[in-house]
């Protein structure tokens, strides 16, 4: 989608990539502080660290998530924020299904407990409000990148506006012409 292009400094840019980039840290650390437990892969009774039980294989997730986090935010621009929205999404959909296998510990493959489900809830949320921020709402400022590839026409507009006022002085008149023009010109719109 060419006409989501987001200019290479745009302020969102750092809200994607600070966001994501974050997230990614915090999970990376988790991962790593899960790996020097030495907990079995799959074991269903995970130690606990930082007061969320944890298994080997929850620890390699952990890691590999947290890398593309900060892959995304590496990227920038319209790739983090895509890849925050999506990490976000299967961090909130991981918590309702590992919300239903608590209390299974025979399926109950990542060791998951309640602190871990409310994790991947404000986590998932966090991380998909990244991505998502700026490029979501009813009220964008007229010069985001998004607000002026869905409305292309009144982006048009608004420019052949500022150009017309920026040769015209800063009212949107002549400065040549008589009072009654002016008000004329600058009350059209």
């Amino acid at each position: 989608m060419a006409g989501l292009d987001m200019p290479v400094d745009h302020r969102l840019a750092r809200v994607y990539r600070y966001g994501g980039g974050l997230m990614g840290l915090v999970l990376i650390t988790f991962g790593v502080l899960g790996f020097t437990n030495n907990v079995g892969f799959f074991s269903t009774s995970g130690r606990e660290v930082a007061g969320m039980s944890t298994n080997g294989a929850l620890s390699v997730i952990s890691v590999v998530v947290g890398a593309i986090l900060l892959i995304g935010a590496f990227i920038g621009g319209n790739v983090a924020s895509t890849v925050n929205i999506v990490v976000g999404a299967l961090f909130v959909i991981s918590g309702f299904v590992n919300l239903g296998l608590i209390g299974t510990p025979s399926i109950n493959y990542l060791s998951f407990k309640m602190p871990n489900v409310i994790f991947s809830f404000v986590v998932g949320l966090l991380v998909m409000t990244f991505g998502l921020y700026g490029r979501v709402s009813g009220h964008l400022p007229h010069d985001n990148p998004y607000w002026r590839s869905r409305h292309p026409d009144d982006a048009a507009r608004e420019d052949a506006y500022r150009s017309r006022s920026k040769l015209l002085g800063r009212d949107g008149a002549s400065p040549v012409t008589s009072g009654g023009s002016r008000r004329r010109i600058a009350g059209s719109h």
